[in-house]
């Protein structure tokens, strides 16, 4: 089968688009516009950063609840958001695990972590773990790994798959980092507000029963991903067996909270269809 309602980007009031959807088994699904450019993905950056934290870890160069970040505050409260950190800023705000505090500067000192205990950049330390051996070549982290990464649907197609069928992590590692971190934190969801409980898991944000949200009225519970600044989507349902990536070259707004949703409902639908 090959998804007719990627089409649906067509519509959407950007300069230029792409989308795409893949199964567990890496079954692409379909891709619409030009699935091999490069885009700026903002924040879509944090889930490959965040894989190749989970790499560290299993590789035993760091453990998930050792200190890192400010006082109090571990590697898990950092891929949670749960840190205290401020959302752009090196200065603490709350006490560790008290909110849910989307933070860049949490995961510019995941970043930082990783590099010292790895001694290697954490940009190299990304393509080594994460983009190298999924075959990602048209993807690189060009500075933040809150933010400074660059992809392209086809190589996110390929990232999805593996979240959703791990072969560099072991799946129970994957399962934990989908699963809620901190259950019951409270927070702002970015460009969606407060948010009660605002749930995140390890790297990647969970959309249980938030509203508004990114995803679809059919999304889901258990779906979880990623939206970024720059226009841009990864989200995985595992009740619907498939991910999918949008990506764009218009900053996110008041366009993004108006057609996401009905796309991937669109897209929800023909895959039960």
């Amino acid at each position: 089968m090959s998804l007719k309602s990627l089409a649906l980007i067509e519509n959407w009031p950007v300069p230029t688009a792409a989308a795409g959807a893949v199964r567990a088994d890496g079954t692409v699904l379909g891709t619409h516009g030009p699935a091999g450019r490069r885009f700026p993905l903002a924040s879509v950056t944090k889930p490959l950063a965040a894989y190749a934290v989970l790499v560290a870890y299993e590789e035993g160069a760091i453990e998930l609840d050792e200190p890192a970040g400010p006082d109090g505050s571990t590697v898990r409260h950092l891929l949670a958001h749960t840190s205290g950190l401020a959302f752009d800023e090196h200065r603490v705000t709350s006490a560790p695990g008290e909110r849910r505090l989307y933070s860049n500067a949490g995961f510019e000192q995941l970043g930082d972590h990783v590099a010292k205990a790895t001694e290697i950049p954490f940009d190299a330390y990304l393509r080594q773990a994460v983009l190298e051996p999924l075959g990602m070549t048209a993807t690189s982290l060009e500075g933040s790994p809150a933010k400074d990464g660059v992809s392209s649907v086809d190589d996110l197609l390929r990232f999805a798959a593996e979240v959703q069928a791990p072969r560099l992590l072991d799946p129970r590692t994957v399962a934990a980092a989908m699963t809620v971190q901190y259950p019951g934190t409270k927070g702002v969801l970015p460009g969606y507000g407060h948010q009660n409980p605002n749930d995140w898991g390890l790297g990647f944000e969970i959309r249980d029963t938030k509203s508004p949200h990114w995803t679809g009225a059919s999304s889901s519970p258990r779906t979880f991903g990623h939206f970024g600044q720059s226009g841009t989507f990864l989200w995985i349902d595992p009740d619907a067996g498939a991910a999918c990536v949008a990506l764009a070259d218009r900053a996110f707004g008041p366009w993004a909270v108006e057609a996401w949703p009905p796309f991937t409902d669109a897209v929800l639908a023909e895959l039960r269809g």
